[in-house]
């Protein structure tokens, strides 16, 4: 019989609550800062095909698609896509979320480790995140050596998404930090206008480390159930 364990409250509720702080914090900044107008008026596609001609990367596409803040660069195709909120957008949050995303094709130009690393960490995790857990609990209500043993490859199947996760934030952080610096630089924000561009930023990075937080928390949970059991 399956029954909830009050213990995976404690290796959870703290990465769910981060979680959760961290998607109000952005819903309430982009959403802030979608109405404030950049000065110099343009959109947010506008700014991420500046930042990326001016640096060699008048190759690169930049494509509108659907959803809220769905906004991605896709170093497979060498693709940067921009949701509609962001593309047409002559806001503070939009250029921001846009120059982040630019950030990203720099960073696959550059041969950034973190977002090499990452791209070919993602068949792993694609697999590990759905697959580890199934694993692990046919293993855990197993007996035995064999029951050990299927349980532990879950913990490592699954592992890959704690490890993913984490290379995720130099990634992120890095992007966010190069968008701050090219948006002065290249004329596209005033420096008194960066205080809304940040909170956007900032916010939007928070949510990596809740994500990290919480796929450590629950491989963290996996292995206290084993270690207990053996105990």
């Amino acid at each position: 019989m399956f029954y909830f364990d009050p213990m995976y409250l404690i290796f959870a509720l703290p990465a769910l609550i981060l979680g959760l702080w961290a998607q109000a914090r952005v819903r309430s900044a982009f959403g802030q800062y979608s109405r404030v107008r950049s000065a110099s008026g343009i959109t947010g596609a506008q700014a991420a095909r500046r930042i990326l001609d001016l640096n060699g990367l008048s190759n690169v596409p930049i494509e509108r698609v659907g959803g809220t803040l769905s906004d991605h660069y896709d170093p497979r195709s060498k693709t940067l896509r921009l949701s509609s909120a962001v593309y047409e957008t002559p806001s503070l949050a939009a250029v921001g979320v846009a120059a982040h995303e630019a950030g990203h094709a720099l960073q696959d130009q550059q041969h950034y480790a973190p977002l090499r690393l990452r791209s070919v960490m993602v068949p792993a995790v694609q697999i590990g995140s759905w697959l580890g857990p199934i694993i692990f609990f046919i293993g855990f209500l197993m007996s035995g050596t064999l029951g050990d043993s299927l349980a532990w490859l879950g913990v490592i199947l699954f592992g890959a998404t704690a490890a993913f996760a984490l290379v995720t934030l130099p990634v992120e952080f890095d992007a966010s930090r190069r968008a701050k610096q090219l948006l002065v630089s290249q004329g596209i924000v005033a420096q008194q206008e960066m205080v809304g561009v940040n909170k956007v930023l900032d916010a939007a990075a928070l949510t990596y480390v809740a994500a990290a937080l919480q796929a450590l928390s629950t491989m963290l949970y996996y292995i206290y159930l084993l270690t207990g059991r053996r105990d």
